[in-house]
């Protein structure tokens, strides 16, 4: 049986859409079977996308030392029709910080905490000026993610 990796990414500049990419092209490994990889922006993510997934893998800007407005409207949409049955959702996330994602992690964190979804890694936080390793680690921890679900580990 399939399971379902739903990517949730607000990706508005060039350098976030790389990780964008990144993320799916991790999800999507070829040595990865068995997992189906969604992708979509946070204003095309709706509660049922959440209500057909097994794992969710979260990427925001920060904006203004929080998470960026699509994706808190994302969760405004999707909080309350998921909130009973998604329980336990793995959940990962990364933030492009261009401060230090203090306030975008602690916000984002605290949604997850109300929604009772499990951490399947600690969020990844990709701080400062732009850098070529942010992709490969995004990459890495989508494959993870989807290495997790595979195995049965998540």
């Amino acid at each position: 049986m399939s399971k379902r990796l739903l990517i949730v990414v607000h990706a508005p500049s060039p350098n976030t859409r790389a990780l964008r990419e990144a993320a799916e092209r991790g999800a999507c490994h070829p040595e990865i079977e068995g997992v189906e990889v969604v992708v979509k922006p946070p204003l095309e993510a709706a509660p049922e996308d959440v209500m057909a997934c097994d794992a969710i893998l979260l990427g925001t800007t920060e904006n203004l030392g929080y998470m960026a407005g699509l994706t808190k409207d994302f969760f405004d949409r999707c909080y309350y029709p998921v909130l009973e049955e998604k329980q336990g959702l793995p959940c990962a996330l990364y933030v492009r910080a261009g401060h230090d994602g203090t306030g975008t992690r602690r916000a984002v964190e605290s949604i997850v905490s109300g929604l009772r979804w499990k951490w399947a890694q600690e969020p990844l936080i990709l701080r400062g000026e732009w850098q070529a390793e942010f992709v490969e680690q995004v990459e890495e921890l989508a494959m993870a993610i989807a290495a997790g679900l595979e195995t049965g580990v998540l």
